[in-house]
């Protein structure tokens, strides 16, 4: 859900400084959840606290807030575990904006600095323990123009850099923006006040996360500058949009708004990929539902999908890219030939497959691990499976050298671009067991930095000092069970139990008492922690300055590892879409120009996999001439709906550039495929299921060619039968 904008309190209020602090920051993200960090906790006040409390079942607690003793709501999360609490609340729907300490209390006059370093939301998160899932997670904007009608959209994936620009018919309204939900499945939608009338309240009820824009984002000039800057002048030019000034919004609304929040220049988000309609086959949000494409009709997980179905991929890079591909089939015969070349490949050379495969494997999610360095929040382990990655390309490509490999394959070969030094890079600078998290400390290797090292040594030789003082005393004083401890309160300190406190000689300082004896210290153990905190400090400073100049020079290489994310990704799908083929028994289909659609014994390849005993294969004719429409008549779970679903996901396989469940299959390419099956009443809407009959068929009819594929499955039984007929 999102979060009601929150009102600081009545300016006549005395606050203390650090509130006085919390609400002058607070009032520029009255729209987020502020977690305000102060010492090992983040903490919130007021109508955030009491979010806090109810969203993640924490403890409410309360703070003064002026000399007079008032109490203001307080919740707080511990600094260390803060990834986890943050899921949870962007996974509810709320933003969050992170406030850090950014100086040294220590060396703080007065209060401590602090600012908002992110905002973190649904569509911007990119931390690795907050994404979630390996899918695509997009970040969407909308905006329409009048003249020409149309809607401009603009989805980028901040996790890798991806960002698709399309358009819809403006006089579909809520109809086309719906389908590029259902294909995109954004987390969150940017959207002018002026558009939410029209579309606010579909997309909200669509489970995304709305942001309003203000209209002074929606400005074509200024629109194009944030392009330009971005793009340095080839942005418009280079992907084609400098004519469509609704998607040329779209696009700088959605690219400001992930700036804004993360507080980067986001250099890995490097093109505008622009899909006009016409380049692919057009599935509305209603056929992809209706034919389980990426998800189950019941909207439950563990349901069978076609996509769930296909996906053997072995890498998160080719499962984002087989799930686009099924959304958006091809509708040029040769790409989808090029796609179907590179299936068979593996399909007939299961050695090659299964070898490819269990390299793959091991690869790591390379397109999220640039974003992360891009963004400069990549962990040390990020980087060390970055390298492990790299090392295997090697490997691939000498699995894959075969001059009989298809174009499809040997683009993607290419695109396994190893410059040769970020790999061994990482290798000189990474420890090879490193924290998850860099501020941990241990991360950078022995002898990546003399000064480190001399550091290290300090410190190391500082706590043998200890150790061996240790011994000492013992003998000196002759208390045996005497012990040099140290906590974050009190430092170091020389433990002895009340048994032998007459033991104790006149130079030990008392520092605390405890229910087991006393605590002391001596000036020589002073002189040493002093010495040690200081060489740890050192360290710690230093060590995370080598990290972040680290990441700074791997961001230098961003563009061949997003190469490489490519190229795995291709391969990956080519490969899994084989093995599917392989275990279903598939056969390639033919695909060409006709207006003509034969199958050959063809399966529902879904509803086969559920079945105990044998599918019983159909054929199909479509032609273009006298056989284009067929009427399908027979008893109850006789199947003539998984027979009309099986030819409509026959045509979206093949055209997606899969084998096919068929004996034999002649597809020629269809440009949309619609679908009207089911009886769905819209009450809220005040529509009967007859009317949501009527208003579906309208819009097929409307926009139907004689490409379209199309399914009705019983049309009219919504109503009488003399009506429905």
């Amino acid at each position: 859900m999102a979060k009601e904008e929150e009102r600081p309190p009545p300016p006549n209020l005395k606050l203390t400084p650090a509130m006085a602090q919390y609400w002058s920051i607070k009032e520029q993200y009255r729209d987020a959840i502020l977690l305000f960090h102060i010492g090992d906790f983040y903490e919130t006040f007021g109508g955030d606290a009491e979010t806090v409390s109810r969203e993640l079942d924490i403890t409410l607690t309360s703070r003064s807030k002026d000399s007079g003793g008032q109490k203001i709501p307080l919740a707080g999360v511990p600094c260390h575990a803060v990834e986890g609490y943050i899921a949870r609340l962007i996974e509810k729907g709320y933003k969050v904006a992170l406030c850090d300490q950014v100086e040294d209390a220590r060396n703080a006059k007065g209060i401590v600095r602090r600012e908002v370093v992110r905002v973190i939301t649904p569509g911007t998160v990119i931390d690795e323990g907050l994404v979630g899932s390996s899918g695509a997670r997009y970040l969407m904007a909308v905006n329409s123009t009048a003249r020409p009608a149309l809607i401009g959209l603009a989805f980028l994936d901040i996790t890798t850099g991806e960002f698709i620009v399309t358009t819809g018919p403006g006089d579909q309204g809520v109809a086309a923006l719906m389908s590029e939900l259902a294909r995109y499945r954004p987390y969150e939608c940017l959207m002018p006040e002026s558009l939410q009338p029209e579309f606010g309240d579909a997309v909200k009820q669509s489970g995304v996360l709305v942001t309003p824009c203000e209209e002074s984002g929606t400005d074509l000039s200024s629109a194009k500058r944030v392009l330009e800057e971005h793009f340095k002048g080839g942005g418009l030019s280079s992907s084609g949009i400098e004519q469509v000034p609704a998607v040329i919004i779209a696009a700088a609304m959605v690219l400001r708004y992930a700036k804004d929040t993360q507080r980067l220049d986001l250099s890995h988000v490097q093109q505008i990929l622009f899909r006009q309609p016409a380049e692919s086959c057009l599935i509305d949000g209603i056929t992809l539902r209706n034919l389980e494409i990426l998800e189950s009709i019941r909207g439950r997980s563990h349901d069978p999908t076609l996509l769930s179905l296909l996906d053997l991929t072995v890498t998160p890079m080719g499962g984002r890219l087989l799930r686009s591909m099924l959304a958006a089939p091809l509708v040029s015969v040769p790409a989808i030939n090029r796609r179907l070349d590179a299936v068979e490949y593996f399909f007939e050379r299961t050695g090659v497959r299964i070898g490819v495969r269990e390299i793959l494997a091991g690869v790591a999610d390379v397109g999220r691990i640039a974003g992360r360095i891009s963004c400069r929040n990549a962990g040390p382990r990020d980087l060390v499976a970055l390298a492990r990655t790299l090392d295997l390309l090697a490997s691939l490509q000498g699995a894959l050298n075969d001059p009989a490999l298809p174009v499809e394959l040997a683009g993607s070969c290419g695109d396994l671009v190893d410059e040769g030094w970020i790999a061994p890079l990482i290798a000189r600078a990474i420890a090879d067991d490193p924290p998850a998290l860099a501020r941990n400390g241990g991360v950078i290797r022995q002898g990546y930095d003399p000064l480190l090292d001399e550091l290290r040594s300090r410190a190391v030789s500082g706590k043998e000092w200890i150790i061996a003082l240790q011994q000492r005393e013992r003998e000196t004083t002759g208390i045996k069970s005497l012990k040099v401890g140290y906590n974050s309160v009190f430092g170091y300190y020389i433990e002895v139990t009340k048994p032998n406190l007459g033991l104790v000689p006149p130079k030990y300082q008392r520092k605390q008492t405890t229910a087991s004896g006393e605590r002391f210290t001596i000036p020589a153990l002073k002189e040493q922690e002093a010495l040690i905190a200081a060489a740890e400090d050192r360290l710690a400073s230093l060590e995370g300055k080598l990290y972040a100049s680290l990441l700074e020079r791997l961001a230098e290489g961003i563009p061949s590892l997003q190469s490489v994310a490519r190229g795995i990704a291709a391969i990956d799908t080519a490969a899994a879409l084989a093995e599917a083929a392989v275990r279903s028994r598939y056969t390639r289909p033919v695909i060409d120009e006709s207006l003509e659609i034969l199958v050959r014994e063809g399966r529902h390849p879904v509803v086969e996999t559920g079945m105990s005993g044998g599918f019983v294969p159909n054929d199909t004719v479509l032609s273009g001439s006298d056989s284009q429409i067929l009427i399908i008549t027979g008893a109850n779970m006789a199947g003539k709906s998984t027979y009309m679903r099986a030819v409509a996901l026959t045509a979206v396989m093949a055209q997606a550039g899969s084998f096919v469940p068929a004996a034999h299959a002649r597809i020629g390419v269809v440009d949309r495929i619609f679908s009207r099956v089911g009886a769905f009443d819209d009450l809220a809407a005040g529509q009967s299921t007859f009317m949501v009959e009527m208003t579906e068929l309208a819009h097929i009819l409307n926009n139907v060619t004689v490409r379209s594929l199309v399914i009705l499955d019983e049309i009219g039984r919504g109503t009488s039968t003399l009506d429905g007929y």
